[in-house]
This record gives structure tokens, sequence and C-alpha cells, in this order.
């Protein structure tokens, strides 16, 4: 299986977008869990890390130091 790359602070795209129309997610924590907070509204959620794998489609934005 391909290992998607993703660190904290990055903007993801996910499979399916969220209920408030946007498709961008923000990780803004990462553990056994991770983090993930709507970049459109704001809601944030928290996703086991082997669920979040799988419906990350990519990347967008990298953060960088």
């Amino acid at each position: 299986m391909e290992q998607k790359e993703f660190q904290l602070h990055d903007v993801v795209e996910m499979k399916k977008s969220h209920p408030c129309g946007a498709n961008a997610w923000k990780i803004i924590r990462m553990g056994m869990d991770i983090r993930i907070k709507c970049e459109g509204c704001g809601h944030s959620v928290l996703i086991p890390r082997r669920d979040f794998s799988k419906k990350m489609k990519k990347v967008l934005k990298k953060h960088e130091e």
C-alpha cells in the first residue's frame, strides 16, 4: 500500500467534502488519532489514524516552517 505523506498543519483534501461545502481540512493534531479542522466553517473532527489514511485523497498545501 502506498504511504501518503502528511505532517502537522498541512491542508489536505478528503474523499468526501464537509456538509458546509468545503473540502479543505487542516491537520491540527497528530497522534493515535488525527484531528482535522474544516477550512470552510472551522468545525473540527477527530478520526483514528488508519481511517484518516484511507479517507485522505491528497495534500493540498504543505506546511512550511
